[in-house]
């Protein structure tokens, strides 16, 4: 038999065997490594290449060491869920390295980082001052995670008490000039609807790379030509604008009306619109 086929066979086998293993090991072992998982993926992609390539007849005890490989790191993986302790021997364990703005160094030996290390993790979670830190741990996984201050934390919708309509996913109807028309159907929309609103914003559709529908239903095109400009959807910002206008002229006419009747009407309507106004912003301001 040629060399060649016997090395294309055992290759084959050793891809299936290599695929096997890299599923019973789990999705760690392409993510987030601890030291034993690291060493692992090298050791078993080792022993894989040197199933195909071994000419001798013993070439089947590189399969042998491979699931002798991944029998130890499952028992592993087995011991680590059931022993915390095991778990902190084999992954480390988590070390606080800044606490109130002071740098502790030393957990930073420990972690055998230097400060300028240190300055650089930060500044790859957008901190350029330590002062500024409230909490910062270096995980096991060498990834450091970092809690600044309240005073430097970024504004919410929530820290400002506006509530905020929740945002669905947006459905792509055109692609590559051409409708697609399962997720048009899918929002409760046709060909018609789609027509329309193209021509409100002067775009063939011949000329739409990619077009989405947001949740709230206004169309957004990207041309193929990227020097042209396309007018975002006002849909939302104006039925916003007409409302607020029909709350203002409520309240003058409730100003510049003497009947007493009319007056009391025209305000509990504003108050009304008002009510409706507070409770739609959130779904209009987006």
């Amino acid at each position: 038999m040629q060399d060649w086929f016997i090395v294309a066979i055992r290759t084959l086998v050793a891809i299936v065997v290599l695929f096997i293993m890299t599923k019973l090991l789990g999705k760690r072992q392409v993510s987030q490594l601890s030291l034993f998982e690291y060493i692992t993926g090298i050791t078993v992609g080792s022993l894989a290449a040197y199933i195909p390539l071994e000419v001798d007849g013993t070439w089947y005890l590189g399969v042998v060491s491979l699931c002798v490989w991944v029998l130890v790191s499952l028992a592993i993986e087995y011991f680590q869920l059931k022993s915390r302790r095991f778990r902190g021997i084999m992954d480390g364990v988590a070390r606080v390295v800044i606490k109130d703005g002071k740098i502790l160094e030393d957990n930073l030996k420990k972690e055998r980082m230097t400060a300028d290390e240190l300055l650089e993790l930060l500044r790859s979670k957008n901190v350029f001052r330590t002062a500024d830190v409230e909490f910062a741990i270096m995980e096991p996984s060498g990834e450091l995670n970092v809690l600044v201050t309240k005073e430097n934390l970024p504004l919410t919708p929530k820290n400002l008490g506006i509530k905020v309509a929740p945002e669905q996913e947006p459905q792509t109807v055109i692609m590559d000039g051409e409708i697609m028309d399962e997720p048009l159907s899918t929002i409760g929309f046709n060909r018609g609807w789609l027509a329309v609103e193209l021509e409100k914003q002067g775009v063939a559709l011949e000329n739409v790379f990619l077009g989405q529908v947001d949740s709230y239903g206004q169309l957004y095109v990207d041309l193929f030509d990227d020097q042209l400009k396309v007018p975002q959807p006002q849909e939302k910002a104006l039925l916003l604008a007409t409302l607020k206008k029909c709350e203002a002229d409520l309240e003058m006419f409730s100003l510049s009306t003497k009947d007493k009747d009319g007056k009391k009407l025209y305000e509990e309507c504003s108050k009304q619109l008002e009510s409706v106004i507070k409770d739609v912003k959130p779904l209009l301001s987006r």
